[in-house]
């Protein structure tokens, strides 16, 4: 087992299931990444101070909105692509190879504008229905996640349910 240095700090990062026309946008991670090395994955990243320390505060105290604002950042340097509103999912920790506690916030959203634009950290999209998502490399639990949005785009009706 890792070596935890600092018991108290942890990388922040945050994911997006990005929804258009029934499909979910997947990543390829570069074979490069330290973390799940050419896996597909979703649009993401860490938060960065640099994504609100030079901003106005929010309160006299504080800054709102870092999370969401970082990941709108991420999203746009992974993708050229625009998102609506962010809507919180879930969350979950690993730790990372190279020894980094890290929380991760999953959120999703519905696609806003733009074309898919891939940066030097992925090398493949594609835009997959959920039945078609398992036939990816994706990172373990993703595919749970994405089930879990799609059911919140489309329940079943009452007729299924039994009711």
């Amino acid at each position: 087992m890792t070596e935890i240095q600092n018991k108290e700090l942890h990388r922040i990062t945050s994911t997006a299931i990005v929804h258009k026309d029934g499909k979910y946008l997947l990543l390829q991670r570069s074979p490069n990444k330290k973390a799940f090395p050419g896996k597909w994955t979703v649009p993401g990243g860490g938060l960065e101070v640099s994504d609100y320390i030079n901003l106005p505060k929010t309160t006299s105290d504080h800054w709102y909105f870092a999370i969401e604002n970082s990941l709108r950042r991420e999203i746009k340097e992974e993708t050229g692509l625009e998102v609506g509103e962010l809507k919180y999912l879930c969350s979950m920790t690993f730790i990372r190879p190279d020894g980094i506690p890290t929380v991760i916030l999953s959120f999703y959203c519905d696609w806003k504008s733009g074309l898919v634009k891939l940066d030097e950290d992925n090398i493949n999209y594609a835009w997959t229905a959920v039945e078609e998502a398992k036939n990816y490399d994706l990172v373990e639990g993703l595919l749970e996640e994405i089930k879990m949005v799609d059911r919140r785009y489309h329940p079943p009706s009452a007729e299924i349910r039994g009711k």
